[in-house]
């Protein structure tokens, strides 16, 4: 195997364990509300319930209504939703825990029905450098 070959796979694993999450500190910073975003994913009956309290949910509790309740309705991930989407969407569901790209990429391939075309870990890295709406960020230090 040349040195070449070698370098490539070396970068493919450390591309591979990069991790992303929803950065809630990106949207003040490009003035859009997270909060305004994710609404829209909260199902009717936690709209209720958050609503009968009489006061704005945290983005973080937000989260973790959608972790826990709306996310898990059938399709609320699936293979007709545009890759971006279906990533933002993973990340609600797990709770906006941060994953590797290897990770998001298997998650993502079960859930969209086995879809490995713009599931590996090279073109989610691609997709997600170019993320200009979503708040999807590398995180640092892990």
């Amino acid at each position: 195997m040349s040195i070449d070959v070698m370098d490539k796979e070396e970068t493919g694993n450390e591309l591979a364990k990069k991790r992303w999450a929803i950065a809630l500190d990106w949207f003040p910073q490009h003035n859009r509300s997270i909060s305004v975003l994710i609404k829209d994913y909260v199902c009717p009956e936690c709209t209720k319930k958050l609503g009968a309290k009489g006061k704005q949910p945290t983005p973080e509790a937000l989260i973790a209504t959608i972790h826990k309740c709306c996310s898990r309705k059938p399709d609320f991930i699936n293979e007709r939703l545009p890759i971006m989407e279906s990533i933002f969407r993973l990340f609600l569901h797990n709770g906006n825990h941060d994953l590797s790209l290897e990770e998001l990429g298997h998650e993502l391939g079960q859930l969209r029905g086995g879809d490995m075309y713009r599931t590996s870990p090279e073109a989610l890295y691609r997709i997600l450098k170019k993320d200009g709406y979503y708040g999807l960020q590398e995180v640092q230090g892990k």
